[in-house]
């Protein structure tokens, strides 16, 4: 239970401040809510979007142009992502981008043969900088440095706010009509750029409350970088040309469809890689387009589109990947009352199936259903009302304790992070070796369970709340990846290498103490307890 210094209330609280979390509240806001906004860092510069240029998937309302935006990552996301869902997405980006430009003010660059704007990409810093200014015209309240700690529950099990910390430790409670959770995935603190808030701490959040999850086998992105950097742009690999370190090539190696064989490589040497495929007309553009992309490589003397560089490869989790919070209907609802969720923190197997990566469809999806699930929150909240103060309590159930005589939290983040991000374990998969890392993550998911685990101090909870959401991440990827036995999306098996036709489906997982997984669709029978 988290110690109200500050109460407050409003129609509809947005828990996160990345591109989802602002589209929700400026849709919200649309809707006639008032709103407020509690952000773990900086609303405008936390987050993956803001520090990085990003491609957004804005396509024309032409059919043959959407007809083949939807094609085109069909077959490497294993045939999951629904049309219904991606025509959605597509008009609503198409619509969001506008708005950007106008009551957003965004300065898009001009296409120098027709004038029109480009709408294909935004600048990440300028990007979020504008959303929030957006949203202090249009009244929303923001919380910035707020970490949300845990959701609040009224007497009927409906999520009507939440508790948490602000940075001088001081606790925290809205009570809300609705609330979306745009909180981000969940990187395992790997360093990804941008990734430090992205902890799972929302899914932890939903879960408590009885959220289901779907996709989290395709829960393993890793994003090459050189080594010893924090910056994935996996997309200008697609340029590169990888090495042995004897200067062989590496045959098969890829950014998309090849990174597998980078990642079985470097389990036995050095793999360096060169962009020797851009010509200086795209290298231009290149360096136009991500130009912190490149920071890395001036600062090193390094010239990467002539000379070799030594590469690596970062877990990004399910920032990248495509699993979430289930969405049980058009609206982002998550299937508990009065929570919604969007953005990385929700799944994007409906547009992307098992295979996604930075930008394009990311960033569509994280528009997209932000404006989904603030419209639906504002239009919950009119119909919910208010709640009284006293009728709300806290449903977190682990990292609340006063830690005595638990692990340290820093302790529990090193061993979770021993069995989720080496790229043997959750990358390259096998069932032996995820079997030995699930059972490794279920003892030490038991060892912070009961009363014990948490802290004394009000800023050491939150971080004892990110060790127990890695934790609980870890576990629901893992078991959601036995289950499915075959290769498909991202989720390749060592030892069932095949796509099996007769698991063309998704799947169901959750549960914190036990965990469960079934097919979508199947409501009778609860399969693979752990």
């Amino acid at each position: 239970m988290i110690d109200d210094d500050l109460t407050s209330t409003t129609d509809v609280l947005v828990v996160g401040g990345g591109p989802a979390a602002a589209w929700a509240a400026i849709a919200a806001r649309d809707g006639g809510a008032d709103v407020i906004v509690v952000d773990k860092g900086y609303c405008g510069t936390s987050g993956t979007t803001a520090p990085a240029g990003t491609g957004v998937w804005y396509v024309a309302p032409d059919p043959g142009a959407r007809a083949a935006a939807k094609a085109s990552r069909e077959a490497l996301g294993g045939h999951l992502a629904e049309h219904p869902w991606m025509d959605r997405v597509l008009e609503q980006t198409y619509s969001n981008m506008h708005r950007l430009g106008t009551e957003g003010r965004y300065p898009f660059p001009a296409d120098p043969r027709t004038g029109e704007p480009v709408r294909t990409g935004v600048q990440g810093p300028e990007y979020m900088r504008r959303m929030r200014a957006w949203l202090q015209r249009r009244g929303v309240t923001i919380h910035d440095h707020s970490p949300a700690v845990e959701l609040l529950v009224d007497r009927d099990g409906g999520v009507r706010g939440v508790a948490g910390r602000r940075r001088d430790g001081r606790g925290y409670r809205i009570t809300a009509g609705a609330v979306v959770l745009a909180t981000g995935g969940c990187a395992f603190l790997s360093r990804a750029l941008g990734t430090n808030v992205d902890t799972g701490d929302g899914a932890l959040m939903a879960a408590e409350v009885g959220a289901e999850f779907s996709g989290m086998e395709f829960g393993n992105a890793y994003g090459i970088v050189p080594k010893g950097s924090t910056i994935t742009k996996t997309a200008y690999y697609g340029y590169a040309t990888f090495f042995h370190e004897d200067g062989r090539v590496v045959e098969g190696a890829g950014s998309s469809k090849g990174r597998s064989v980078i990642a079985q490589t470097l389990l036995s040497e050095k793999v360096f890689a060169q962009l020797d495929r851009a010509d200086e007309k795209v290298a231009a553009q290149m360096r136009l387009g991500q130009p912190n992309f490149f920071l890395q490589f001036d600062r090193r003397g390094i010239d990467p589109f002539n000379q070799r560089f030594e590469v690596d490869l970062l877990a990004e989790g399910t920032v990248r990947g495509t699993g979430g919070v289930h969405i049980v209907n058009d609206d982002c609802w998550t299937g508990v009352p009065g929570l919604y969720a969007a953005g990385d923190v929700a799944t994007r197997e409906r547009i992307c199936g098992g295979f996604t990566g930075g930008g394009s469809h990311n960033s569509a999806w994280a528009m997209s259903s932000g404006s989904f699930a603030g419209a639906a929150a504002a239009r919950c909240a009119r119909t919910s009302g208010s709640v009284p103060e006293p009728d709300v309590s806290g449903a977190g159930r682990v990292g609340l304790g006063d830690g005595a005589g638990g692990p340290a939290a820093r302790d529990v983040v090193a061993a979770a992070q021993s069995e989720l991000l080496p790229f043997d374990k959750n990358f390259l998969r096998s069932g032996d070796r995820m079997s030995s890392a699930l059972h490794e993550l279920n003892l030490l998911w038991e060892s912070i369970s009961g009363d014990r685990f948490g802290a004394p101090d009000p800023l050491a909870q939150v971080r004892a709340r990110q060790a127990a959401a890695m934790t609980a991440v870890g576990r629901w990827v893992y078991t959601a990846a036995l289950a499915r036995t075959e290769s498909r999306g991202m989720s390749k098996r060592e030892d069932f290498p095949a796509l099996d036709d007769s698991q063309r489906r998704s799947q169901l997982t959750g549960g914190l103490d036990e965990i469960w997984v079934r097919p979508a669709g199947v409501h009778s029978e609860r399969v693979g307890a752990a």
